[in-house]
């Protein structure tokens, strides 16, 4: 494990708070670290609109900002030895390599959806000869509990009937 110097974006929002019944407020500023400029203008902008409908809350517009920095930081020469050095952190969740991870999360999609299809088309539409579950309005397939008859909800749009 070395440590490395990598690009961050702080955040530092300048506020001045009152609490309830006080007509003085009292200046603060706090930092965020973002690794991407637009997350951070982003949270910035959603922070200035949410304290805009405040009656306690002044954020300085002219001192809130996003400004690029350096930060040390531990890197890693590879995923499998970022997963030795921090398996013993509370919460790490072992990574698997994107290529790996994306394609399984993409087979298990595919087998899903092609389990799914397949029971959406042995189904038979629920209507009022067939209320009797499981069968399937559109692509939505319609389970009950105890197989009891139910009450079929349909949308209206605008030109059907």
């Amino acid at each position: 494990m070395d440590t490395a110097w990598i690009q961050v974006f702080v955040l530092t929002l300048s506020e001045c708070v009152a609490p309830p019944g006080k007509t003085v407020c009292q200046e603060q500023e706090v930092q965020y670290q973002f690794f991407d400029r637009r997350e951070c203008e982003s949270v910035l902008q959603q922070l200035v609109d949410y304290s805009s409908s405040s009656e306690h809350v002044i954020v300085n517009q002219q001192r809130s900002r996003c400004l690029p920095t350096a930060k040390e930081q531990q890197v890693f020469t590879s995923l499998d030895e970022a997963n030795q050095q921090l398996a013993n952190l509370e919460g790490w969740g072992v990574l698997q390599p994107r290529g790996e991870q994306g394609q399984q999360d993409g087979q298990d999609r595919a087998q899903t959806d092609d389990s799914y299809r397949q029971r959406l088309a042995s189904l038979p539409e629920c209507d009022e000869a067939n209320r009797s579950p499981p069968c399937k309005v559109g692509q939505i397939i319609v389970e009950s509990e105890g197989g009891e008859e139910l009450e079929v909800w349909r949308s209206d749009e605008p030109g059907t009937q």
